[in-house]
């Protein structure tokens, strides 16, 4: 089963909040195992994990016990991920819920309480009343998460034009805090601890036919562009060969990028990532191979840096072996006339 991620530009954020309250940027990175480079691009992914561990070090390194609430509250979803820009470029609150049922893995890649692939976040109609809830598994061991994801959709909700309250209750399976005051303030409205599921109770459901359009309907179409290329890009790092690719990607240029290495770092022996690797058609050395032909061309195509900084970077200790590889990827020096993928007939290296 793949390791649930989330995007960057959360942790990114909850980063710099955690700072802005006293926290030692080097230290979040350290208690955390995030690259700080990683966080440069809000599209990469980091481990759920990660991220939990991120939250727990943000609130013992800036003193704030409410570090979740207080991130629900600072910040706005099209802050954090292309799926909020999304949401803003849709004509009405239900076309935007049903963009979030197909890009919500592009926030959090968690799946809900109905198995693998299922949404976390639904909306089911009980009662004559309708509940967003938040079906995740185990929610208590990360409580944090349930409590900045309601307080975000409650402060952004109470941002919109709208005859009464869209949201009138909000229930959590986890119990009060400490800081219950706190939740007081920031919902203002009633809580329920300690309840059946994690859940927002909604005014209606005519707040659904409620027009945003607060960006223009071509906007929609590039985001949406952009949106397919990262879930297409999620769902490839869920196999093997896409794992050690991102784990290989941040090591190229140490030379620490080795299979053992790789494995360790996957909780997996040499022998069965090799096994994972074959049944995918591939192995270890052909998917080192082809990520440095790949970030080769990209790097001197885009004439960002010079063949023997290209060199270090894709891992050649030295430049010599670089040129004999990229000739054997290419037909080509990699001093003479740039290449492509589409001049080498679009392959990569067999």
């Amino acid at each position: 089963m793949a390791e649930p991620t989330i995007a960057a530009g959360f942790a990114r954020a909850l980063t710099d909040l955690a700072v802005s309250k006293g926290a030692s940027r080097a230290l979040l990175a350290e208690q955390s195992g995030i690259d700080p480079a990683v966080l440069q691009d809000q599209d990469n992914r980091v481990s759920l994990a990660s991220y939990k561990a991120l939250m727990r070090a943000g609130k013992v390194l800036s003193g704030d016990s409410a570090l979740g609430l207080h991130f629900g509250e600072a910040f706005e979803i099209a802050e954090l991920s292309i799926v909020g820009l999304m949401g803003q470029a849709c004509e009405t609150v239900a076309d935007a819920f049903a963009q979030l049922g197909r890009y919500d893995r592009l926030m959090a890649d968690i799946d809900g309480d109905s198995g693998p692939g299922s949404p976390r976040l639904v909306l089911t109609r009980s009662g004559g009343e309708l509940w967003l809830v938040d079906s995740r598994k185990d929610p208590n061991d990360f409580p944090e998460l349930t409590e900045s994801s309601f307080a975000r959709m409650v402060c952004t909700s109470r941002r919109m034009p709208a005859e009464r309250p869209i949201i009138k209750e909000v229930h959590f399976t986890h119990a009060a805090p400490s800081y219950r005051a706190e939740y007081d303030r920031v919902f203002q409205m009633p809580l329920v601890f300690e309840s059946t599921r994690n859940a927002l109770l909604m005014s209606g459901e005519t707040w659904l036919t409620q027009r945003i359009a607060l960006q223009p309907r071509y906007v929609f179409g590039i985001l949406s562009a952009h949106a397919e290329a990262l879930l297409k890009e999620l769902e490839n790092s869920k196999t093997a060969r896409g794992r050690v690719e991102s784990l290989l990607m941040p090591v190229l240029h140490t030379g620490q990028g080795s299979m053992d290495t790789i494995a360790q770092k996957m909780g997996l022996s040499r022998q069965t990532l090799f096994r994972k690797l074959k049944a995918e058609g591939t192995s270890f050395e052909r998917v080192l191979d082809e990520l440095r032909y790949r970030l080769a061309l990209d790097y001197l195509n885009g004439k960002k840096v010079s063949v023997n900084e290209a060199a270090y970077l894709v891992g050649f200790s030295e430049p010599a072996a670089f040129s004999r590889a990229f000739k054997r990827w290419t037909g080509t020096s990699p001093r003479g006339p740039r290449v492509s993928k589409a001049d080498t007939g679009g392959t990569e290296p067999a």
